[in-house]
């Protein structure tokens, strides 16, 4: 017997659909979604090893930037009209009215920083792909399995030039913002 095939498409959605979504409350209030490239992707819930990194970024990043930039953490970032994802950690330019006029696009971010764990491949793929295609110039990626930082620099089409790889012990200092040093040992 043979099977009838049809052609099958995903419906992809933009960023004005997905607002309206929202606002309709189409998705239960707990949910974990975020829009990459047109589709609604389910995130894993957070755990309590990625909410204390994120929690620990926070802190020690507040003190060192003396109104340098903005700390956002897990807030909508535009990326094009087919994406927003809620980045586990940002730097943004400063602005006047604290992004509450719209979301941060990729020209307000001085650093964007991933706490991965679960989600490691998809981050380390997915998103990657996507902050260099949209030209975030500095991709952290907070790798708790494998208890290193990689970092991300020279975004390119949708890769990045440099990456390093550093660990207890190295030190990283901010493309964005130069003055600033860390100590991997502080944030890991």
């Amino acid at each position: 017997m043979a099977i009838a095939t049809t052609n099958v498409r995903k419906h992809l959605t933009d960023i004005k659909e997905w607002q309206k979504l929202g606002e309709a409350n189409i998705f239960p209030p707990d949910s974990r979604l975020e829009l990459i490239e047109g589709e609604i992707l389910e995130m894993a819930p957070i755990g309590y090893n990625h909410s204390g990194h994120v929690m620990r970024l926070m802190n020690f990043f507040a003190p060192l930037l003396n109104q340098k930039a903005i700390i956002n953490a897990q807030n909508p970032l535009q990326l094009g009209d087919l994406s927003e994802p809620e980045p586990d950690f940002m730097l943004l330019k400063p602005n006047d009215d604290f992004y509450c006029s719209r979301h941060p696009n990729a020209d307000d971010v001085l650093l964007l920083i991933e706490v991965a764990d679960s989600s490691l491949s998809f981050d380390q793929n997915q998103k990657l792909h996507l902050y260099a295609s949209h030209n975030i110039p500095e991709y952290w990626l907070m790798n708790l399995n494998d208890a290193c930082l990689e970092v991300y620099r020279q975004p390119h089409g949708d890769c990045y030039g440099e990456k390093t790889t550093l660990r207890v012990g190295d030190t990283v200092t901010l493309s964005q913002l130069e003055q600033i040093a860390i100590d991997i040992a502080d944030i890991l």
